[in-house]
């Protein structure tokens, strides 16, 4: 087991009175009688702390705090000291020793400045983690979850078009997460340090849409009071996502085409033009080509737009990728609500991956806040008590398994039943029971 002290004390006696105390008070102890031995147990990974006296024959209990410090600086070191040594163990508190305590001294009173330390170790580990964590999650991979074939080819396609200058359509129902990829292509290229500007076509009222994409000058109309610079001129240099294009204005329609063509603004009350170094990336929800059709989107618009489109898969085609994404979501909540992660027992797993997620991955995110927070999953009709699931039997686990195996072959072989039979290593008549079994058509 490892120890959660490591004691250094050269008096015997003391040593094993203090060791003693400490076990008693239910603490892993590791003892030696001086300095020699202690760093080999030291690491920055070290969940426990060192307890030292300032004063061990011809060890300096200083001088082994410092090495400590070298490895960890963070790691908590408690002196024991003389009467005439408090001076010395007030210097080390400077350099940053967590405490001293000068003999002699009660066992309890060691025990209590011992539990303080440790938990301030708690909690530097934890703070270090959900750092390494967010560092990884930073990169591409980690904020685009997934391991299905989908979600490989969607963070190539990213990667493959961060670089350029190519504006993009993203195709995507609600809640897929479109932002989230216009910002991976974002500050996955060259423009990553200049700005990223977000407008919501849905969202802006008609009146002012105008004023907010080209700026205006002052006294351009009534309530003009100042110039104000435009979120395109904003942007200059940087990337521009329209999100829910498909609910701009058709006469702003026509304005939007001509500055992408052109690359050139002119803010309302004045005819002079600015240059404009932007990307664009526009996101709709709905099929555009269609609405060119109908006539609620300009086909031209459309056509300029959709010279590179990115479209996100809806969660219920990548349903083997729910796991780690609930995780991935979880973890976020915890950061965000300090607030520790329950077991997510296998029988609620099968739930999230029965289920079909019309929100996608903002429904997910929405049930994974409430699990970490430990109330009731809404998923559809149904309400969910976490809590009252009981753990499946292991025929139960591995069936639910082989269901999903199952399934995602045959999603991923577009239902091709001889091709899923193929890639699964099982005969047709198999993989027609196994459907049969699991209610898979």
């Amino acid at each position: 087991m490892t120890p959660k002290i490591l004691l250094a004390e050269d008096e015997e006696e003391v040593r094993f009175a203090l060791k003693q105390g400490l076990e008693l008070a239910n603490f892993d102890v590791q003892d030696f009688p001086g300095a020699d031995g202690v760093l080999e147990w030291v690491s920055r990974p070290f969940d426990g702390i060192l307890v030292s006296d300032i004063r061990m024959g011809d060890a300096d209990g200083l001088a082994l705090m410092k090495e400590v410090q070298e490895i960890d600086d963070a790691l908590p070191v408690i002196l024991i000291t003389g009467h005439g040594d408090v001076p010395l163990a007030v210097e080390a508190m400077r350099s940053g020793a967590y405490d001293f305590i000068e003999k002699p001294f009660p066992v309890a009173q060691l025990v209590s400045v011992v539990e303080r330390a440790l938990e301030k170790r708690r909690l530097v580990l934890e703070n270090r983690a959900l750092r390494q964590e967010l560092a990884e999650e930073s990169a591409l991979e980690g904020r685009l979850v997934g391991r299905s074939d989908v979600m490989g080819r969607l963070r190539s396609d990213i990667l493959a078009l961060a670089d350029t200058d190519a504006d993009i359509l993203i195709e995507g129902e609600t809640g897929a997460g479109k932002e989230m990829v216009a910002r991976a292509l974002h500050e996955e290229g060259k423009r990553a340090d200049k700005p990223f500007v977000a407008l919501n076509c849905g969202g802006l009222p008609a009146e002012i849409i105008e004023s907010e994409l080209f700026g205006h000058v002052q006294g351009a109309f009534t309530g003009a009071s100042a110039k104000r610079v435009g979120k395109l001129e904003h942007g200059n240099g940087g990337t521009v996502f329209l999100d829910e294009i498909e609910s701009m204005p058709l006469e702003l329609q026509v304005k939007l085409l001509r500055v992408i063509e052109d690359r050139m603004i002119e803010p309302l009350g004045t005819n002079q033009s600015i240059a404009l170094d932007i990307r664009f990336i526009a996101a709709t929800k709905t099929d555009l080509e269609q609405a060119s059709k109908e006539g609620s989107f300009r086909a031209d618009l459309f056509y300029r737009l959709n010279v590179v489109t990115v479209r996100i898969p809806p969660l219920r085609e990548r349903k083997e990728d729910i796991p780690d994404l609930f995780n991935f979501l979880a973890r976020g909540a915890r950061s965000r609500y300090r607030k520790e992660i329950p077991d997510l027992q296998s029988a609620l797993l099968d739930r999230l991956m029965d289920y079909d997620w019309p929100g996608n991955v903002r429904e997910l995110r929405n049930a994974a806040d409430r699990f970490v927070l430990g109330l009731s999953l809404g998923l559809g009709d149904e309400v969910i008590e976490p809590q009252s699931l009981q753990a499946s039997s292991l025929s139960e686990r591995v069936g639910a398994y082989e269901k999903r195996l199952v399934a995602e072959e045959l999603r991923r072989q577009e239902g091709c039943r001889t091709k899923a039979a193929e890639a699964l290593g099982v005969g047709r008549k198999t993989l027609y029971d196994k459907m049969a079994k699991y209610g898979l058509e």
